[in-house]
């Protein structure tokens, strides 16, 4: 807490303005920009090195969150003070840090393949300062800032080879998404069998709010992975889809296929809610439909792009 003290007592307005926005780069949304970026316009076997890194990371902090329940900082010690504006998206428990973890994930892994020294720079640079940030608005603490960073950094390092292999074996990614899918399934059973701790009825909300938080991303993560099954198959047996494009035809598909994902995301949600009669199986059928929509319905688009590409 010493620290996080110290970054309490350096804080300006400016300075907080700029660490939240700094500090959205560990959001969903950014994670969701970048593989979508590599996977339709770079290199689709990078696109799943970044997914692969993602959701494992994910799974493994999410497990870790509600496993350990550590409160957050200004819990921990009422007396301390965080920048309001990070206050709404600083749900669940706080080890590790989930922005971090996604963070150093997505920009370690396009630092790890580039072969650009300044965009290698840029992506390592900004990993740092999303870390810095959690712990500026204080919203973290250093442990979990540090294993939110360590867990994606090993990730990185690791997969790495192993999804570079997938160009001379391809069936590889089916083991890798299989591996994929046991431990998001485990991670289900496991919130499915574990109950919030007993206690005074303030303590028990909040244990509920944030076990209720890691069962909503258990079904998610595991709808999302499952999704990710179909589309490799759909993609390397049917659809093949090219990444080349010329600039712009790059823009469109990128901002085409987003502005449909997020729609997808949005739309689905309140009617697949009552389809389930309000349970979290309706996140991991509305991510199963959303990788479906990212990885098999908006690339079929992307033959009339690559007629214009030189």
């Amino acid at each position: 807490m010493q620290l996080l003290y110290w970054f309490e007592s350096i804080r300006t307005p400016a300075l907080d303005t700029v660490m939240s926005l700094i500090t959205r780069l560990g959001e969903e949304s950014f994670f969701l920009l970048a593989a979508l970026l590599v996977f339709w316009c770079v290199d689709k076997r990078r696109g799943y090195y970044l997914l692969t890194v993602g959701f494992v990371g994910t799974v493994a902090s999410q497990w870790l969150k509600v496993a350990c329940a550590v409160p957050r900082p200004w819990v921990k010690d009422p007396d301390f003070t965080i920048v309001e504006s990070a206050r709404a998206a600083a749900t669940g428990y706080s080890f590790p840090s989930g922005h971090t973890q996604s963070a150093v994930g997505y920009l370690g892994c396009v630092a790890r393949f580039t072969s650009r020294w300044w965009l290698r720079a840029v992506c390592i640079v900004l990993a740092l300062l999303v870390a810095v940030s959690r712990m500026y608005l204080g919203v973290h603490t250093p442990a979990d800032v540090g294993v939110g960073l360590l867990i994606s950094l090993v990730l990185v390092l690791a997969l790495y080879p192993l999804l570079e292999s997938t160009l001379w074996f391809p069936n590889r990614m089916y083991l890798i998404i299989a591996a994929m899918l046991a431990l998001s399934g485990a991670f289900v059973v496991y919130m499915e069998l574990t109950v919030p701790p007993v206690g005074s009825a303030e303590v028990l909300m909040e244990a509920y709010e944030n076990w209720a938080e890691a069962h909503k991303n258990a079904y998610s993560l595991l709808g999302a992975v499952s999704g990710v099954l179909p589309v490799y198959f759909f993609d390397s047996k049917v659809l093949q889809f090219p990444t080349r494009a010329p600039w712009w035809g790059q823009i469109v598909k990128l901002a085409g296929g987003v502005a449909l994902v997020l729609a997808v995301k949005t739309l689905l949600k309140a009617p697949l809610l009552a389809f389930c009669g309000g349970h979290d199986a309706a996140h991991a059928l509305r991510y199963f439909l959303v990788v479906l929509v990212a990885g098999c319905l908006w690339p079929m688009t992307f033959r009339f792009f690559e007629k214009y590409a030189k």
